[in-house]
């Protein structure tokens, strides 16, 4: 064969092969907020504002939302538009919604408010189950049978593709020896007045919740790509008050938002990033994460 055609020849195989390679696989971006009682119930404008141009630039395929305050589908729909998501789902307009938004169809599958504080909203998006939650702020007890109910559910509707991730107030076994030197902030847990309700488990830090969704088996994929010292999600310097120093915010922090996913979806899972400083210290109380999934084309 003529030497320049042979080249020539290898050359078009490989464009070809990368080509196909390349098609066959794409990346999902999947990122959680609590955007804080809903921008004020819509009343704080600025904020919104600024936290939509922030999430514009991020570029996220799906975005699960918690403390929707004031919200509706409709309204939740018109926002989404702004940040290129022309899907929307939401799990209620009264209260504590979640919700969830996408640049593809969303199925809704469950809206569950029984035997949960705020309720959990299941929806499939991208071919992937999304179980979007807020736990209880209050009561370590009552986020234990929230954590057993999404499980319970999950071991029966889940799947191999799936996603557990929102604010799950909720400490982890994996950031144990990180929480175990702050005494400021078990201190603060145990000094609530609250007779009813409890963060604690008997006066220690609770791992109980999260241990839960890690035994599913759920894993939480933030630990392989973040490092303990830099996974904390709450709280921002935006609660910084006459009471609350800035000082005192640092000593606060602790990571009690997460993404889980299921084992075999984990294995895509080729980046975390969990937002915590810069623009993001103004637009919440919580700092947002973001997973990226390099998935193969079906």
């Amino acid at each position: 064969m003529n030497r320049k055609l042979y080249k020539l020849l290898l050359v078009l195989i490989l464009n070809v092969s990368l080509g196909h390679s390349q098609n066959d696989v794409s990346t999902l971006k999947v990122m959680t907020y609590n955007i804080w009682n809903g921008f004020d119930w819509g009343k704080d404008t600025e904020r919104k504002a600024a936290w939509i141009a922030w999430i514009n630039e991020k570029d996220q395929d799906v975005l699960a939302l918690q403390e929707l305050c004031g919200y509706n589908e409709d309204k939740l729909k018109a926002d989404a538009k702004k940040w290129g998501h022309p899907y929307v789902k939401i799990l209620k307009s009264k209260g504590y919604p979640v919700g969830i938004t996408s640049k593809q169809p969303i199925t809704l599958k469950q809206r569950i408010l029984e035997g949960f504080w705020h309720g959990m909203l299941h929806c499939e998006t991208f071919g992937i189950d999304f179980f979007v939650v807020h736990l209880s702020p209050a009561d370590s007890d009552f986020r234990l049978k929230e954590a057993y109910n999404i499980t319970d559910r999950i071991t029966l509707h889940g799947g191999d593709n799936y996603v557990i991730l929102g604010d799950f107030n909720a400490h982890s076994p994996f950031d144990e020896s990180s929480l175990r030197g702050n005494k400021t902030l078990l201190e603060q847990y145990r000094g609530s007045k609250d007779d009813k309700y409890s963060n604690l488990r008997l006066g220690a830090y609770d791992y109980a919740v999260i241990s839960r969704f890690i035994s599913l088996p759920a894993i939480d994929v933030t630990k392989d790509f973040v490092s303990i010292d830099e996974r904390y999600t709450f709280p921002t310097p935006v609660l910084v008050s006459p009471d609350r120093s800035k000082e005192k915010i640092d000593q606060q922090k602790q990571r009690i938002d997460y993404i889980f996913t299921s084992p075999i979806l984990s294995k895509s899972c080729v980046n975390v990033e969990v937002f915590n400083s810069g623009a993001t210290e103004g637009l919440s109380d919580h700092y947002p994460l973001m997973a990226t999934f390099r998935l193969e084309n079906p």
